[in-house]
C-alpha cells in the first residue's frame, strides 16, 4: 500500500468532515487528535473546505488530512495547494484519477463494481474507496469483490458506524473505514468539541476492542505448573491442557513450566488488531519491546509485549 494508506490502516478510522465555517477547523482537529484519530477527510461539499484543510495542515502537521468529494482537476489543484496529503473521490472518474496522480497526490477513488476496481488496478492503485458502503451491499459485497483482486484494499464509507465498524475492519482487505458519526455537522456548528472528542475516543475503543484473554503464572518446572493447573481444574472446572512450554487451565489461566516474562508472570490483553493497538497506545506514550514482536503470514503483528511490567506482570497484546 501507499505510505499514506499504511498510516490510515494503523489509525483505522478516517473521520469524514463537512465544515461550513473554517473557524471550526482548528478546534475540530484538536478534538480528533485528543480523541485518538489524527486523520480527517474534509469534503469539498462546502465553501470552507479548502481553507479548513489549509488551517489543519498548518496547525497540525502530524495530522493526515485529506480532501474528499474531489470531482475535477480544479478542486484537486486547490486541495493540493491547501496541504491535502491525500485525495478521495466518491466515484471512479478515470481522467480525474489520472490527473490527481499526475500532480503527485495519493488518490483513493470511489468504487462500487468489479469493473471500477479493474480500472483502478490498471492505473496502478491498490487502495480504493467503497462507496456508499451499506447501500451497496456492505461487507458481504466487499468480500465478494475482493476475492479475485487479491492485492486490492478497500476503504468503506457510507453508513459505517460504531455498531458495524468491526464487521468491516475485521476483513483483512479493508485498510480503514470512513465515518462521520463522531463529527456530525450539528455538533461542529454548535461548537461541541468536547463531545466530539469523547465520541472519537469511544470510536477508537470500540475499534480496538480490548479484552482480558488470560493470566500467565510463572513456575519453576513442569510438575509445579501441572500442580497449579490441577488446582484450577479441580476447584473451578478449568480443564487442564498441557503444552510444550506451559499448561493451560481452561482458557483463562496459563501456568508456565519455567520462569517467563515478568517477575510473577504475564497478562494477555486481546485486541481486534494488534497493529492498530500498538499504534494507538504508542500515541499515548506506551513503549513496546520490539524484540517480542511476532507476525502472521500477512506480516501483521500477532503478539507484542509492552516494555514495562504492571505490578510484577509482563503485559502483551494478542489478537481477539
Amino acid at each position: 500500500m501507499d505510505k499514506i494508506c499504511e498510516e490510515l490502516y494503523k489509525i483505522g478510522i478516517v473521520p469524514v468532515i463537512a465544515i461550513d465555517d473554517a473557524k471550526d477547523a482548528e478546534p475540530l482537529a484538536e478534538a480528533l487528535i485528543k480523541g485518538g484519530l489524527p486523520a480527517a477527510e474534509v469534503t469539498f461539499r462546502t465553501e470552507a473546505a479548502e481553507e479548513a484543510i489549509r488551517i489543519i495542515s498548518q496547525k497540525f502537521p502530524e495530522m493526515i488530512v485529506g480532501a474528499g468529494t474531489v470531482l475535477n482537476a480544479e478542486q484537486a489543484d486547490r486541495a493540493k495547494a491547501a496541504g491535502a496529503k491525500f485525495i478521495v473521490s466518491p466515484g471512479f472518474n478515470r481522467s480525474n484519477v489520472e490527473y490527481i496522480q499526475s500532480i503527485g497526490v495519493p488518490v483513493v477513488p470511489g468504487t462500487a463494481t468489479p469493473g471500477e476496481v479493474e480500472q483502478a488496478i490498471e492505473l496502478g492503485l491498490d487502495c480504493v474507496k467503497f462507496f456508499p458502503a451499506e447501500q451497496n451491499g456492505g461487507i458481504a459485497k466487499i468480500k465478494a469483490m475482493a476475492a479475485p483482486y487479491t492485492k486490492m484494499h478497500f476503504m468503506p464509507t457510507g453508513g459505517v458506524n460504531k455498531n458495524n465498524l468491526n464487521d468491516y475492519l475485521g476483513f483483512n482487505k479493508v485498510f480503514c473505514c470512513g465515518g462521520s458519526w463522531m463529527v456530525k455537522k450539528d455538533l461542529i456548528s454548535a461548537g461541541k468539541f468536547d463531545e466530539i472528542e469523547a465520541m472519537t475516543r469511544d470510536a477508537v475503543n470500540a475499534m480496538l476492542g480490548f479484552t482480558m484473554k488470560h493470566v500467565g503464572i510463572n513456575q519453576t518446572d513442569a510438575s509445579s505448573a501441572e500442580a497449579v493447573a490441577d488446582k484450577f481444574d479441580s476447584l473451578f472446572g478449568f480443564a487442564k491442557k498441557v503444552g510444550n512450554s506451559s499448561v493451560f487451565a481452561g482458557n483463562v489461566v496459563e501456568v508456565m513450566k519455567a520462569q517467563g516474562r515478568g517477575t510473577c508472570g504475564h497478562i494477555a490483553i486481546g485486541t481486534n488488531n494488534v497493529d492498530r493497538a500498538v499504534y494507538h497506545l504508542g500515541k499515548q506514550g506506551v513503549k513496546f519491546d520490539e524484540t517480542s514482536f511476532a507476525y502472521d503470514a500477512d506480516n501483521h503483528l500477532k503478539v507484542a509485549y509492552l516494555a514495562d511490567d504492571f505490578g510484577g506482570f509482563a503485559v502483551h497484546l494478542v489478537k481477539n
